[in-house]
């Protein structure tokens, strides 16, 4: 029996919206009903979003902001509320993949750090009273924060605190009904990682830990982040979502 996913009702931020992960998951909630305010740096990327999210039809206003400024959470929350006339969904797709061996410093892990963890987390605390009761949270963690990479133990890191920061926040927030979940994907083509999948080694190397046999694209991660903050998921809170081509089961 066929599930549609319907969102008409729910009221989203997205960020990482101007582009690959992020853009798409935003496209594909708005496609499904939800008004989507789009948050990202780049003011010009985030109107080519905005106009994708138009011609499908849906809903959409632009949020240009620095996640990692103090002042973005509560400047996001209060526009996003303002121009959707509430929040229901809150959408983690930003982050940073800055593949670097260890003796490049601990400077890595604060970038990888400051973007992938902290900024989400702080605007989880400036959303949650909007959210409650019954909202959703979804945060686009990796496969590399479930197994081991050589080169990117600072990513890594970063990664698998998300992975715990869901499952510790979907038990603090069950009472209040508020569902909090990640999706992990494997390689997946973006802009963000265009300069990797240029070389053709790093390619191939890519497709032989793969066994589906090819690499991933946002289209493969879109559709279960919607179904993930729909109510046909009502049920599903602080699990991690492997979307990855079957890396993590070879």
């Amino acid at each position: 029996m066929a599930v549609p996913i319907d969102l008409r009702g729910k009221s989203a931020i997205v960020t990482g919206a101007s582009s690959g992960i992020g853009a798409e998951i935003a496209v594909t909630l708005a496609a499904a009903g939800a008004a989507v305010a789009l948050v990202g740096r780049d003011p010009e990327r985030l109107s080519r979003t905005g106009q994708r999210v138009r011609q499908a039809g849906g809903t959409a206003i632009e949020i240009s902001a620095n996640l990692t400024d103090p002042r973005a959470p509560g400047e996001i929350v209060s526009r996003a509320t303002d121009g959707l006339g509430g929040l229901t969904t809150l959408v983690h797709a930003a982050g940073v993949f800055e593949p670097a061996p260890l003796d490049k410093g601990a400077e890595v892990l604060d970038r990888h750090w400051a973007v992938n963890v902290r900024a989400p987390f702080a605007l989880t605390c400036a959303a949650m009273p909007q959210l409650r009761p019954g909202g959703s949270v979804l945060f686009i963690s990796s496969v590399g924060g479930h197994v081991g990479f050589a080169g990117c133990s600072a990513y890594g890191a970063s990664k698998g605190a998300v992975e715990l920061l869901v499952k510790c926040l979907s038990i603090e927030e069950a009472p209040n009904q508020v569902r909090v979940n990640a999706i992990a994907p494997g390689n997946v083509r973006t802009p963000m990682n265009a300069h990797l999948f240029a070389d053709a080694e790093y390619e191939a190397r890519e497709l032989a830990m793969t066994p589906i046999g090819r690499i991933g694209e946002v289209g493969d991660i879109a559709p279960a982040a919607a179904f993930l903050v729909s109510d046909a998921a009502s049920y599903i809170t602080g699990t991690s979502v492997v979307i990855d081509g079957g890396v993590t089961a070879a």
